[in-house]
């Protein structure tokens, strides 16, 4: 019997700490907030070996469809958390946009236009199953709780901790009344509005836009197409832009821009809703209101989200407008990047100074996409008679010049950060071509493994990965050497050989030395693995827990890989051997 994700409500417990007796011990990690967001964090670490705790001031889920759109890279993340496939199978996947000037159309674009990736460009999931999946995900790993009806109501924090002593301190409310949490470390993921922001004395700067959007989810029966259509300036919504998308159970998501001076209250009424809808449908389409909202919103972030102790992720660090759906996707990216670092820090190896480096890229991301979400605001909101000439001048040139398509933003979509920048990249010494260079997030390729189907990324995450690309004959020494000396550094790791599609019996050679050396044995079954990372034999990679690519060669040494280590641990020199 499937789940109502929208009627489910957990069950509140009691707990040891509410109990009166001895101080429990201090928790390596407490998470704030069972978003989407907090969420993949807590079962990251979790994975990972690490307790947490998860305290969420509700009982329920997200109500209506909220963040709908989550990309190819989420999707991923997804696949390492557990869940992913449960994810696909009840969303909408779709890949063609479609931009619509007036009644015309303006231009079709495919953000997947190559076949080879195990996962679809977007999936359409309204919030309520994300979070209901990621929750039946965390059910399933014994060292996650998750405390419903658990409010913070005051925090300590002790950037210079006594031995002994909790560097952070939670006060939580519940309906026993309250009691105190210890922590080492406290991921808030609180949402925009994030109480912890507050009782911190922080605070979030940016933009606030003057406009104001209507959303309504209505279920229908339609023939339309899993495309994403955006509309400037409609006849049936004149002087506004209207997005439509496609959502599991029959549901569609439609956003109407109303502008400043719009009645929030009243815009809401089904007086003012049903006429909008049935001018953009026809008054022939049945359909049911399931849900609406009316929204403003800013593009803000903290300035650091490092605070001590208390780390910040998701909508609590940072805000965007919703066009181009990179709020929750770079939530994604905040948890995965931060897991591994909190992971490593917590077991000794690597230096506390690891999780400025969180902060530090993550800061960069979010300027990035608020960078991109204020011109896409800009662009479908002209703020003035000569921004409206220009967009509508681009538009009409867009019909028939492919340079002007490039200037059209209904919303860029999501696309993982680049960082190029971080500290813990080992620069290239060697020439490569192609989009993997250190701080790109890998990229998937089918391969075969023990003759079966498989996909590459399924074996690249969770640990540090040396990814091999192997000839024909097999692999040489000073590749073995490197291998042996990482598997004695002490550090989680990971071995992956990519050999040839050539099956002949003399070359082969590349599957015996990877058995040799314990790795993953991965046939480049169409090439197109050794395209993406322009992968020649005797080409090494080193990747990163997230998935970032944080070093490469073209002829490696054992001291390479461990130096590459090192940095990317935030340790000083190389590593030693354990």
């Amino acid at each position: 019997m499937a789940i109502d994700y929208q009627t489910l409500r957990f069950e509140y417990r009691r707990h040891a700490e509410q109990e009166g007796g001895p101080a429990a011990a201090i928790h390596p990690v407490i998470v704030v907030g069972a978003g989407p967001v907090g969420l993949a964090t807590a079962i990251d670490l979790a994975q990972r070996g690490v307790s947490v705790v998860v305290v969420d001031d509700d009982n329920c889920l997200s109500t209506g469809s909220r963040a709908i759109c989550f990309s190819k890279r989420s999707l991923d993340i997804f696949d390492r958390l557990g869940c992913g496939e449960a994810m696909v199978e009840k969303g909408v996947r779709w890949h063609v946009g479609k931009v619509f000037l007036k009644d015309e159309l303006v231009y079709s674009f495919d953000l997947l236009p190559e076949s080879g990736h195990r996962r679809p460009a977007f999936i359409n999931l309204q919030q309520y199953y994300v979070e209901g999946f990621l929750i039946e995900r965390a059910k399933a790993l014994p060292n996650l709780q998750i405390r419903w009806n658990n409010k913070v109501v005051g925090v300590i924090r002790r950037d210079a901790a006594q031995p002994g002593q909790a560097p952070v301190t939670l006060t939580i409310d519940t309906p026993d009344g309250e009691y105190t949490l210890d922590a080492r470390y406290v991921v808030a993921a609180d949402g925009s509005r994030s109480p912890m922001r507050h009782m911190l004395g922080l605070e979030s700067k940016g933009r606030t836009f003057k406009d104001r959007f209507l959303i309504a989810d209505i279920k229908m029966e339609a023939d339309f197409p899993s495309e994403r259509w955006f509309w400037f300036d409609p006849p049936f919504h004149p002087n506004q832009s209207v997005l439509l998308h496609r959502q599991p159970d029959n549901v569609w998501r439609i956003d109407f821009q109303l502008g400043w001076d719009a009645d929030p209250v009243l815009e809401k009424t089904p007086e003012r809703v049903i006429p909008r809808v049935r001018a953009l449908l026809g008054p022939d389409v049945k359909f049911e209101i399931e849900w609406v909202s009316v929204y403003t919103f800013s593009c803000l972030r903290m300035d650091s989200f490092r605070h001590g102790n208390v780390l910040f992720v998701g909508d609590a660090a940072h805000g965007v407008s919703p066009f181009g759906a990179r709020g929750a996707n770079s939530g994604f990216q905040d948890a995965e990047n931060l897991a591994w670092k909190l992971e490593m820090v917590l077991a000794g190896r690597a230096p506390d100074s690891l999780l400025d480096t969180y902060a530090r890229e993550r800061e960069y991301a979010a300027d990035e996409n608020i960078l991109n979400s204020t011109r896409s605001t800009d662009f479908i909101t002209p703020k003035s008679p000569i921004s409206r000439v220009f967009r509508d001048a681009v538009l009409t040139l867009a019909r028939r010049h492919a340079f002007a398509r490039r200037l059209v933003n209904s919303g860029r979509l999501s696309v993982p950060a680049l960082l190029s920048e971080s500290t813990l990249n080992t620069p290239d010494r060697d020439r490569f071509d192609g989009a993997m260079m250190p701080g790109a997030s890998c990229v998937d390729a089918p391969v075969t493994r023990d003759g079966m189907q498989d996909w590459l990324l399924g074996h690249i995450g969770n640990r540090f990965t040396v990814l091999v690309f192997a000839a024909a004959q097999g692999l040489r020494a000073e590749e073995k050497a490197a291998i042996e000396r990482v598997r004695s550094l002490g550090v989680p790791m990971q071995i992956a050989v990519v050999g040839p599609k050539e099956t002949s019996p003399d070359a082969e050679q590349w599957i015996a030395d990877a058995t040799a050396i314990g790795a993953q044995a991965l046939r480049d079954v169409d090439g197109l693995a050794a395209e993406r990372y322009d992968g020649a034999a005797g080409t090494v990679y080193l990747m990163r827990p997230d998935q970032h690519v944080c070093a490469r060669w073209r002829h490696v040494t054992a001291n390479d890989v461990s130096a590459a280590l090192a940095r990317a641990l935030g340790v000083a020199g190389a590593l030693g051997v354990a």
